[in-house]
């Protein structure tokens, strides 16, 4: 029974109820008009109709009338065939989401209760307890989280999403895949904040191995024998805090939960299944809708970040490794012979320690202090060569 026939239903008894013990004298108009939870005028004028047309005078007739506001069956039959053929096992709010991408008007709500009413998508069980999640920080660019979940992003194999966002806002400034993360994927990262805004105060991350030294299993992170990682935010005054479990990463959990439910049906419905195809989607597509939907206001005005006028940002940003020059005049490294050239300083730098430096597109070069001496190609062939400062 429909809620409103259970309502004209209880009506009739209560009424038969009330009628009953006023016309037996057991109650007044006013007591019995109470027991309706009415006034005695109302009573009356519910007896009346009674008297008039039987219990049937008594139902409301607004409760029977179809609203003129209710969808047509073509918009409903649309509305489930487009869930069922392009967006089965989608969320409610995904699925929302795309329906007024695609010119719907209907609200969040009449999606969902239609969707429910015709059994294709189940009512979500209930919340827990209520938890308190942690502040925000007030202004965009005070903290940034960075990190990553490894996924079948795509049918068959799984990569890794690494996501760096605002703590303030949940904007997210940077998403790629790649076949696993580590120190070059992480500093691509950050390099993508600052190309876009600037220096940034502080990053939160967990105790990955490319981001921490962990000397103890689960212990604490030693904030004193720096990864490259932590080497390159120390050199830019980046301040890094660990998270010691994932509740405290909630704000990143919770917006990987949201990307593993959405993004690997976008791919599925894009034709996409290679990671390049996946990165430019991420990068026209999926982030500027992601973004427009979930971005949240600060809670104050203003932001944190510095513009970047410190020099040559791709010399902080990469792996730098200690290395003595051999008898040859060559650097080794990783199996790679690395001739140094001449140059108008010194004839050679035989038995020098210099600083071999790997890019994050994986070139390399070698510093001396603070001139570069030489710069190769990722394969160890000599490049192009010039002399700049380390900022």
């Amino acid at each position: 029974m429909k809620r409103t026939e259970w309502l004209q239903e209880t009506r009739k008894m209560r009424f038969e109820e009330a009628y009953g013990g006023w016309s037996g004298g057991r109650l007044t108009q006013e007591e019995a008009g109470r027991l309706l939870g009415v006034s005695e005028r109302t009573f009356r004028r519910y007896v009346d109709r009674y008297e008039d047309s039987g219990l049937d005078g008594l139902i409301d007739k607004r409760l029977e009338q179809v609203s003129h506001r209710r969808a047509p069956v073509d918009e409903v039959m649309a509305l489930l065939e487009s869930y069922q053929n392009r967006h089965s096992g989608w969320n409610i709010q995904h699925f929302h989401t795309w329906y007024r991408r695609g010119g719907g008007t209907r609200s969040y709500t009449w999606v969902k209760n239609t969707l429910q009413e015709a059994g294709i998508i189940k009512k979500a069980p209930g919340v827990g307890n209520h938890r308190k999640r942690r502040e925000r920080s007030p202004v965009p660019g005070m903290m940034i989280h960075q990190d990553a979940s490894k996924h079948q992003w795509v049918a068959g194999v799984q990569w890794d999403l690494v996501v760096t966002m605002d703590d303030a806002t949940s904007e997210h400034y940077s998403m790629f895949f790649v076949e696993e993360e580590g120190t070059v994927s992480s500093l691509q990262g950050i390099k993508d904040v600052i190309d876009q805004r600037g220096l940034f105060c502080s990053l939160y991350t967990d105790r990955g191995s490319h981001y921490w030294t962990t000397p103890e299993a689960g212990g604490k992170v030693d904030k004193v024998n720096l990864t490259q990682f932590g080497r390159a935010l120390k050199q830019l005054g980046i301040e890094m805090i660990a998270a010691y479990s994932p509740q405290a990463r909630g704000r990143s959990e919770r917006a990987f939960s949201t990307h593993q439910g959405r993004l690997p049906k976008e791919l599925v419905m894009a034709g996409i299944t290679t990671m390049e195809e996946a990165n430019r989607y991420l990068d026209t597509v999926y982030r500027p809708a992601f973004n427009a939907e979930f971005m949240q206001p600060a809670m104050e005005s203003g932001n944190a970040f510095v513009p970047w006028k410190g020099g040559s940002l791709e010399d902080i940003l990469c792996e730098q490794f200690e290395r003595t020059v051999g008898n040859d005049n060559c650097v080794h490294f990783e199996g790679k012979t690395l001739q140094i050239p001449g140059d108008q300083y010194r004839y050679h730098y035989v038995k020098a320690k210099v600083r071999v430096y790997r890019y994050l597109n994986g070139d390399l070069a070698i510093f001396h202090g603070p001139r570069r001496l030489a710069y190769y190609t990722a394969d160890g062939r000599p490049g192009v060569t010039s002399a700049r400062k380390v900022a």
